[in-house]
């Protein structure tokens, strides 16, 4: 004990918390390499010394605590949250909060999580030393404390959905939402609908070699979608399904919510979505995803929109040869598209009407991707952090799936869509992937598409209409929900307000989240329901919402 006491521990020790802390927060909110937190360490802790910080001539003890202790363990959720996803949406935590994350597959974020606890109060505790033995800290950290409210994104996030409340225009969106229309046709089309995880059209660019390079092979078969962007409250899977299959952003229910500290027992029941589209027109529905069905929801959703069958890693489980070959979220894409080539095999045996299979795949999956065995096999070894692998792993194995139901007659009178369920969130080509103007893969095959190239200023809102039209249903004005089909002339929201506008007003609405939630809230009086038309508030917007796309 006596040769630990002989050292002297403070005040350089507290200092270089603070100092690594803060250069740490520095790179992650940043586009700093993570090196660059030891110069800025080396230099908070060199200016301290030089100041005599934690060291005054007169040193005073003073038994206080700090101000800024509850500011700094609010930034610190907030850099956790963008050191873990890249950037921090409050929709996706207070939305999984409400739908559960039973089954989740983020036990190595869970090791961050306790990591970053443990720097935080090694951090607290330095501040509370430094701020009670020197008056000038204990000055000084007041203002600091002020300056971390103010500059915190999770209260100016909440601040700005809170403000909603009073807004003067809380209707914006909804005036201007459109129920998909109830018809039915004559041989209409099977769908494929296969979501590839975090798999944006930004891997196409040259930095990242072939990763991108089978989807690229299938575009040129078909429509290849460019310009498909991501507007708030889109940005996760379960958002990014519902943008694309109901036209609208995922407003969490929230305080909408009846039974705030149960589960949701329904998602978005309030509108109608692609599964109730095709299922009023006989269709039999299929969702296959490789993760758990009872995470965020999805199961909910799509049980809850008219599919017969709703399946994920619960149900592959009890199948599999090999009970390990599974991964930290759930089954392997080359098991999923194994038992998606089974399931349209029975479809079209049972030749019982029209068939919709929807899937959604893992290997894309970030911080790093699991890619299969039979993309080792491929590709050779996977040294687990290297996301391009992964990425084209992913790519390859779309394409071979598509090519192996094709070869047997399976995708005759079929859509293939291919798309991202959402941009990727941080990995390992994060600030490569920040630095490029990014959007979404959306790809269409099929009987009688002629390749394409559609370049239009979208969100994943008008992937939905865009979807309805290329089956063949005729939409009013090429219009659903809140999207616009791309491959009709009229602007979307986007090309007529602008992605920020958009933004803006979905921060400010709360006539959308009741829509959306309607039999979970209660119940508005005097509430009138949207007319099916657009709705303009003054008659100088009406020129803007009428704007065709001349191509």
């Amino acid at each position: 004990m006596a040769l630990i006491r002989s050292y002297r521990l403070t005040p350089w020790l507290p200092l270089l918390i603070i100092g690594a802390s803060f250069g740490y927060a520095v790179t992650v909110v940043t586009r700093l390499p993570w090196w660059t937190l030891f110069p800025i360490a080396a230099v908070w802790v060199a200016l301290g010394l030089k100041l005599r910080w934690g060291a005054p001539k007169r040193e005073r003890y003073k038994p206080v605590w700090p101000w800024s202790l509850v500011p700094l363990s609010l930034l610190g959720i907030y850099v956790y949250l963008a050191d873990s996803f890249g950037n921090v949406d409050l929709g996706a935590v207070f939305f999984h909060l409400q739908a559960g994350i039973t089954d989740h597959g983020g036990g190595g974020k869970m090791v961050v999580a306790v990591i970053y606890v443990l720097i935080i109060l090694a951090l607290l505790t330095s501040i509370t030393w430094m701020a009670r033995r020197d008056p000038r800290w204990r000055l000084a950290e007041r203002f600091f404390a002020l300056a971390l409210l103010a500059i915190n994104p999770l209260l100016y996030g909440l601040g700005q959905r809170s403000a909603a409340i009073v807004t003067d225009d809380g209707e914006w969106l909804d005036r201007r939402y459109v129920a998909p229309p109830t018809v039915t046709r004559s041989d209409p089309p099977n769908l494929l609908l296969m979501y590839l995880e975090s798999m944006e059209r930004t891997y196409s660019s040259d930095i990242f070699g072939d990763a991108y390079a089978d989807l690229e092979a299938l575009g040129e078969r078909g429509w290849v979608f460019e310009g498909v962007r991501q507007m708030d409250n889109t940005g996760w899977t379960m958002a990014g399904m519902i943008a694309s299959q109901c036209g609208v952003p995922l407003m969490p229910a929230g305080l909408l919510h009846d039974t705030q500290f149960e589960p949701l027992t329904q998602v978005v029941p309030g509108v109608n979505c692609l599964g109730d589209v095709l299922a009023d027109q006989g269709y039999r529905l299929s969702y296959l995803g490789g993760a758990s069905s009872q995470f965020a929801g999805k199961g909910l959703f799509y049980n809850g929109h008219q599919f017969q069958t709703v399946k994920g890693k619960e149900d592959w489980l009890a199948e599999l040869d090999d009970q390990q070959y599974v991964n930290s979220w759930g089954v392997y894409d080359d098991t999923l598209y194994s038992e998606t080539e089974r399931e349209i095999r029975r479809l079209e045996n049972e030749d019982d009407g029209p068939w919709a299979v929807v899937n959604l795949s893992l290997a894309g999956h970030s911080p790093h991707g699991f890619p299969s065995q039979t993309c080792i096999d491929r590709q050779g070894d996977f040294d687990g952090q290297d996301i391009l692998f992964s990425v084209k792993c992913s790519a390859w194995q779309a394409r071979d799936l598509i090519e192996r139901l094709e070869a047997e007659g399976l995708l005759d009178n079929t859509l293939v869509v291919l798309q991202s369920d959402h941009l990727t969130m941080r990995v390992p080509v994060w600030d490569q992937l920040t630095a490029l103007d990014r959007d979404n893969t959306l790809i269409m095959l099929g009987d009688g598409l002629e390749p394409r190239r559609i370049r239009r200023n979208a969100t994943m809102l008008d992937v939905f209409p865009t979807i309805l039209e290329a089956m063949g249903v005729p939409l009013d004005e090429h219009r659903a929900g809140l999207g616009v089909s791309l491959l009709g002339d009229r602007s979307t929201l986007t090309e007529t307000h602008g992605l920020d506008v958009l933004n803006e007003r979905l921060r400010e609405e709360t006539a959308l989240q009741h829509r959306l939630w309607e039999g979970l809230a209660p119940q508005r009086q005097n509430a009138t329901p949207s007319p099916a038309e657009q709705v303009v508030e003054t008659p100088s917007d009406a020129p803007l919402e009428v704007e065709n796309v001349s191509r």
